[in-house]
């Protein structure tokens, strides 16, 4: 009896542990198995399925996670840290620093890096067991359950390592990590979690990385300051840089003393967050502290320099490096020739690898000419590309066809298809043939200067030599004939490809539709876009939509429809936009009808419609003087969900002034405004009514408008003055005026005077009077100047 109640102890305290990754259907399922079974199960799962079958826990990929470590809690102190003003707190870590406890921790764990004894491992027939396990998670269930947990007990540490590191998904690994942990009798070994977190460290599950950290925290297993870098490296991954940075204030509440690669990894963090100043102020703490900067941590500042454009500072850094004694390596000059190259600030680049040479000692050998070649022909720099690239020549160098290629793709892209086709000859004078990408980009070049002629020759020629054509060569030379209107030409080469042994593939098929489409060839076009369904390219919806807009401007929205039809038949990607586009089509030819009933298959077709084509379908309505059904449109549209836009109240207000529907107008206004509130609705409305001449409603409408004394509103009544100074009325305009003062609101001091002139010739010189004496109280007119 005291065994068992023991045991039911342990259990209870087993289940209270891991209670977060239940439902409370499976703690029910618990308290319900019977006392008499008294050998204690290997696993929680194990246990509550053992005395219900048909209720099985979820398998490890579904696993819930704690309430403590849910997103949205993540995410609102994500944003309340980046709310918080940027300060040193970071760097409090690193009074830590202990240097003789460092070195002990160094030497102690050099045995402990994982090497290549897990490519070994990856073979054991228990790891691929498991793996082949783990890929079995779609058909999960109880036995295959079990058969994982009696490997995991054979399993050594680096054979679980192997086992996470062969996952393809890391997501996968990190639920196989989960679950191996709540196993009863297992716990994993610390080389496996620094696998894990090395592992999260090269992907953006930075939330899954943190939860491994803490894991090691309440599993008491020794955290290094590697652990703490792996975990900035997943946020720095997300983009999260900020709450990469706090996890340097996690490190100093755990009491774990920082290195140096915790250090470059902060530096790296800031460089990449833009926060120069700040990874130079901790460069400066780490120093004092006692922690020498090496060469990664200062390419991080030089590279972080070069992104603001301060290369004559990043310049000063490397010579404070050779100075202190941590000589920069290739890599630190390179990130400055790289800016220089984009700067095209050439003497400057000279002075750099004359400084490498001299001041550091290192040569600048083969791939240094080409990094700097390279450089330059990116940029568009082809004539200083070809200097160096003779340089380099000189010096006794073999520049490869990659390197000419280059500086053959910027002399197109810059225009200069002479000095191309003189590069490439040079090519084959120096045995170093052309391949098909040097090719490719001369046939783009002559394609974009409209040379189409001879880059048909350049295509024949790469025959010649022995280098056949691909489909990048021939969709470039089908752009050209289709950018010089000779589309019906392209569309036969294309149908020759079998011929000349290449395929088109889907980007072919779209240069030829569009070039069909632009000259007015429709029918040709939809011809093209039902062929490349049949090899497998689909066109994407926006190609699709300019096609559809083409031919409704043709006033053919049926053949428009009928085309939607066939692209919906043969699997191409239609949605709510190609239906809106044919519905505006057969608004804009006046065959409503045709229009609703497009609208209807929306719905079968299961696209909903957006607030755009509702939009559309109440201004069409709204025209043919169809308010009712175009009220039921809005009315649906509101109980959608769906939410107004700008357009749609002004398509909305427009159609219902036109036909003096105000009272219907206002009760829909209402509705939307509940939906999505839009400042400057009455104004529209006002506006509008003036337009109409329908100033008496437009004058009980003013006092929604005078509610804010916005400058808008002061506009609006403006226009309303004016109007009925058009029609020769003045008093109304004088008490719009008198309501705009009440409300603090100065009416336009011009337009006022026309109305008190106005009032004055109507024989009402005491309103007139009144009006302008409101500008003299308020010391915006001189009395001089009131008459």
């Amino acid at each position: 009896m005291l065994f068992s109640n023991r045991f039911w102890c342990l259990q209870l305290r087993y289940l209270l542990q891991f209670r977060p990754f239940f439902n409370t259907n499976n703690i029910k399922n618990v308290q319900s198995t019977p006392t008499h079974i008294t050998r204690p199960s290997n696993s929680v799962s194990n246990f509550s399925s053992s005395s219900h079958p048909s209720q099985v826990l979820p398998p490890f990929d579904q696993t819930p996670i704690t309430q403590s470590d849910t997103e949205s809690e993540s995410e609102q102190l994500e944003a309340q840290e980046e709310a918080e003003e940027d300060s040193e707190d970071d760097f409090g870590v690193l009074d830590l620093f202990n240097p003789k406890k460092t070195q002990q921790c160094s030497s102690s764990t050099v045995n402990k890096v994982v090497g290549s004894d897990e490519i070994d491992e990856l073979r054991h027939p228990l790891v691929r067991e498991v793996c082949r396990l783990i890929s079995l998670k779609q058909s999960w269930n109880p036995n295959l359950e079990g058969q994982l947990r009696h490997l995991l007990r054979s399993l050594k540490p680096k054979q679980v390592c192997a086992a996470l590191r062969s996952q393809s998904d890391e997501r996968n690994a990190l639920s196989f990590f989960y679950w191996a942990d709540r196993q009863w009798r297992y716990r994993h070994a610390p080389e496996v979690y620094d696998t894990m977190l090395d592992i999260l460290s090269k992907t953006r599950l930075c939330q899954g990385s943190k939860r491994v950290l803490r894991l090691m925290a309440r599993r008491g297993v020794e955290r290094r300051p590697e652990a703490f870098g792996c975990v900035m490296a997943s946020y720095s991954r997300a983009g999260k840089l900020r709450s990469a940075m706090r996890v340097l204030n996690l490190m100093q509440k755990a009491g774990c003393a920082p290195d140096l690669s915790i250090c470059n990894t902060a530096i790296h963090v800031l460089v990449m967050a833009n926060r120069l100043e700040k990874a130079l102020r901790f460069l400066e703490r780490m120093q004092r502290v006692g922690i020498a900067p090496d060469v990664i941590t200062y390419n991080c500042l030089i590279k972080g320099y070069c992104q603001v454009h301060r290369a004559d500072d990043a310049l000063e850094l490397i010579e404070e490096m050779i100075h202190g004694g941590c000589y920069p390596d290739k890599i630190s000059y390179y990130t400055v020739m790289g800016f220089l190259c984009k700067d095209r600030r050439i003497e400057e680049l000279r002075e750099v690898l004359e400084k490498m040479e001299g001041e550091a000692k290192l040569l600048a050998d083969q791939v240094t000419y080409s990094t700097v070649i390279h450089g330059l022909s990116k940029h568009g720099h082809g004539d200083d590309a070809l200097l160096f690239l003779r340089e380099s020549e000189e010096k006794g160098f073999r520049v490869d066809k990659v390197g000419y290629s280059a500086v053959v793709h910027s002399f197109c892209k810059e225009g200069n298809l002479g000095k191309a086709k003189e590069l490439v000859n040079e090519m084959f004078l120096k045995g170093c043939i052309p391949d098909v990408v040097t090719y490719t980009t001369i046939i783009d070049g002559f394609c974009r200067a409209k040379k189409v002629d001879q880059a048909k020759k350049m295509l024949q020629s790469m025959y010649k030599h022995g280098c056949k054509p691909n489909t990048v060569s021939y969709t470039a030379l089908l752009n050209g004939l289709c950018r010089s209107g000779n589309s019906l030409e392209a569309r036969e080469m294309m149908n020759m490809s079998e011929e000349e042994w290449w395929t088109p593939n889907g980007i072919t098929y779209s240069v030829v539709m569009h070039g069909l489409r632009r000259e007015g060839k429709l029918s040709e076009a939809c011809d093209v876009v039902q062929e490349m369904a049949k090899k497998g390219f689909f066109p994407t919806p926006a190609e699709i939509n300019l096609l559809i807009q083409s031919i409704c401007r043709e006033g053919k929205a049926n053949n428009a429809k009928k085309f939607l039809e066939k692209c919906l038949s043969i699997g191409c990607p239609v949605n709510a936009i190609n239906f809106t586009t044919v519905i505006h089509g057969f608004c804009r030819e006046g065959d409503i009808g045709a229009a609703l009933s497009l609208l209807d298959d929306m719905y079968l077709s299961n696209r909903q419609p957006d607030v755009v084509t509702y939009t559309t379908m109440i201004d069409a309505l709204g025209k043919k003087d169809r308010l009712e059904e175009a009220t039921e449109l809005v009315n649906k549209m509101l109980a959608k969900g769906l939410i107004p836009t700008p357009v749609t109240y002004r398509t909305v207000i427009h159609r219902y002034c036109e036909k003096g529907r105000l009272e219907d107008l206002l009760k829909l206004l209402e509705k939307m405004l509940a939906r999505k509130e839009f400042r400057t609705a009455y104004n529209l409305v006002i506006v509008k009514l003036c337009a109409f001449h329908n100033l008496d409603e437009a004058y009980k409408l003013i006092g929604k408008v005078l509610r804010t004394a916005a400058r808008i509103d002061a506009d609006t009544c403006h226009v309303l003055m004016e109007s009925y100074l058009k029609k020769g009325i003045a008093m109304p305009a004088y008490k719009v005026a008198c309501r705009m003062f009440d409300r603090n609101l100065i009416p336009d001091v011009k337009l006022c005077k026309k109305v008190s002139e106005r009032l004055i010739l109507d024989g009402k010189s005491m309103e007139g009077e009144a009006l302008m004496t409101k500008f003299v109280e308020r010391g915006l007119l001189s009395p001089k100047l009131k008459q």
